[in-house]
């Protein structure tokens, strides 16, 4: 059974930083892609960033440069690393998982079954 666990949100200052963490059991991971995504209070979800099984990763444009996904594979983690935080980053992020899409669906909510209960972000002016 997969299992997606996330960890790391908290409150910041606009300008700081947060690292997220999803530990991940249950599955091959190496031939699985994982994503992370948020959703903010009356929006949609949206992809935030992921990471081909090959290490390929993508970012929405809104976080371009400023936040990093990576993975452990030696402890099975995902992590995304969030640098110069903004008031609009604020919301619940989740951690996704599931069998490669093609590379332009990584993005796409619903390409994954597979997911975390969220962590909260939020940054302040």
């Amino acid at each position: 059974q997969v299992q997606l666990v996330e960890s790391g949100g908290g409150s910041v200052q606009a300008g700081g930083s947060l690292r997220l963490s999803c530990a991940a059991s249950g599955y091959s991971y190496s031939v699985y892609c994982m994503g992370w995504f948020r959703q903010a209070p009356g929006k949609e979800r949206e992809g935030v960033a992921a990471i081909d099984s090959d290490g390929s990763t993508s970012y929405v444009d809104s976080v371009q440069g400023r936040f990093t996904i990576s993975q452990d594979n030696t402890k099975n983690t995902l992590y995304l690393q969030m640098n110069s935080l903004k008031p609009e980053d604020t919301a619940m992020y989740y951690c996704a998982a599931d069998r490669c899409p093609g590379w332009w669906l990584l993005l796409r909510p619903d390409e994954y079954n597979y997911w975390g209960q969220g962590t909260q972000v939020t940054v302040s002016s």
